[in-house]
């Protein structure tokens, strides 16, 4: 038996029926401003229940259950998205859920999932020390883990958003897809490809998790040592075995955005469409907006996997992506300290049409000459060509521009 043999399109038409009655319709929007080259749509599962595209393969694989295993109930380890799918689907189907989370878990997503119904063990340690316990509470209570990617019926119900992208848009293109664990990815790809097999489907990470994409590339499964990205959501360590197995069959490639095109995206996400992404769900538009694939006059769907952003975090988020797309930058100049200094600087950069934000006059920084100070001045401009402008018409008018290599 092959590792996905379990996996069949009959399990994707069911699940699609099942979760009828739990999920909420994303149809497709049109997204011009992401790719003047492409005919871009967005599949907005950040609009889905719990913000997510999670609950549908939660749902579906614990509407498999046999009653005897309904009776028992389900366990899951997870600090985000994965969770309130599983608490939701509990409810649903009115069966005991118990999340195990690590005890630094953000107390809004500890909260969000205890909302749905969910029993919470906060575990002490980081996730390794939760999973660790939840599958120990598995053995002892005999209940049923539900495995965040690695499982033929979540990814079965992670497989009707292909679906629902064919009905749609039928003659849909390229469809790019956030990958953690890869269960939305290859269950994405191998129901569009069971029906349209010349569909491209492209899995997308971020540059500081590429658990899929490195694995892909040595054809074996690899292990990161460690992940830091914004896209938490995706920030997986190793991808199944089934979903690595998946992947490797059904996706025609899997490509990396850094955390700034991240950001740009989030931004764009903000501003454009009135959305709200997450980092995982915005990396198949950051693939788009920089062109991470080949996109020219192609249709191509971009799978916005969650919209469960911490507003905490979301100020540094909007902050990093203006930088990215040319609209907020800090210049470090070195200037004489005598007066009219100031005024000249924010008179140059006044009329290019550039908005000064913030100024720091620093003069405790030790320079070469003891006469000379740091100016830190916090600009908005309208993108980098803009940006760019506003550097060289300071540094013709004398004004040295420090960078991060300067040492002073």
């Amino acid at each position: 038996m092959t590792p996905h043999a379990s996996l069949t399109m009959e399990h994707v038409r069911r699940a699609s029926v099942e979760l009828a009655s739990v999920i909420r319709p994303t149809p497709l929007v049109e997204a011009p401003s992401f790719c003047q080259d492409a005919q871009i749509y967005i599949k907005p599962e950040n609009l889905q229940v719990t913000g997510s595209f999670k609950v549908r393969g939660a749902s579906y694989m614990i509407s498999q259950l046999t009653e005897k295993e309904r009776a028992k109930g389900v366990i899951a380890c997870s600090a985000g998205n994965h969770a309130q799918g599983v608490a939701l689907a509990a409810r649903k189907y009115g069966i005991r859920s118990i999340i195990c989370l690590p005890e630094g878990a953000p107390i809004s997503k500890v909260e969000a999932t205890r909302s749905y119904g969910a029993e919470i063990c906060l575990v002490p340690g980081v996730y390794d020390d939760a999973y660790n316990h939840a599958l120990q509470l598995k053995e002892e209570q005999g209940m049923t883990f539900v495995h965040p990617f690695d499982d033929p019926l979540v990814i079965a119900g992670q497989g009707t958003i292909g679906l629902e992208i064919l009905e749609d848009l039928e003659d849909t293109d390229i469809i790019l897809c956030p990958v953690g664990g890869g269960g939305l990815a290859c269950g994405v790809a191998y129901a569009v490809k069971q029906i349209r097999p010349q569909i491209k489907v492209y899995g997308i990470q971020a540059e500081g998790a590429p658990s899929m994409a490195d694995s892909l590339r040595e054809n074996r499964i690899l292990r990161l040592d460690s992940v830091n990205t914004v896209a938490d959501g995706i920030a997986v360590k190793q991808p199944g075995e089934l979903t690595f197995e998946l992947c490797r069959q059904y996706l025609d490639g899997v490509v990396t955005v850094s955390e700034d095109e991240i950001c740009a995206a989030i931004l764009h996400l903000l501003e454009k469409h009135k959305t709200i992404a997450e980092g995982a769900g915005a990396v198949s538009i950051a693939a788009a907006m920089f062109q991470k694939v080949p996109l020219k006059g192609k249709r191509v769907v971009c799978i916005v996997s969650g919209g469960n952003v911490d507003v905490n975090f979301l100020n540094r988020i909007i902050n990093r992506g203006l930088e990215k797309s040319g609209r907020k930058c800090t210049l470090s100049i070195l200037v004489v300290d005598k007066p009219g200094q100031l005024q000249l600087v924010s008179e140059l950069i006044a009329g290019l049409g550039a908005n000064v934000t913030a100024v720091l006059h620093d003069r405790n920084v030790t320079t070469r000459n003891i006469s000379d100070l740091v100016l830190r001045v916090t600009i908005e401009t309208r993108n980098l060509e803009h940006m760019e402008n506003v550097r060289q018409t300071l540094k013709s008018h004398g004004f040295y521009l420090m960078d991060n290599t300067d040492i002073i």
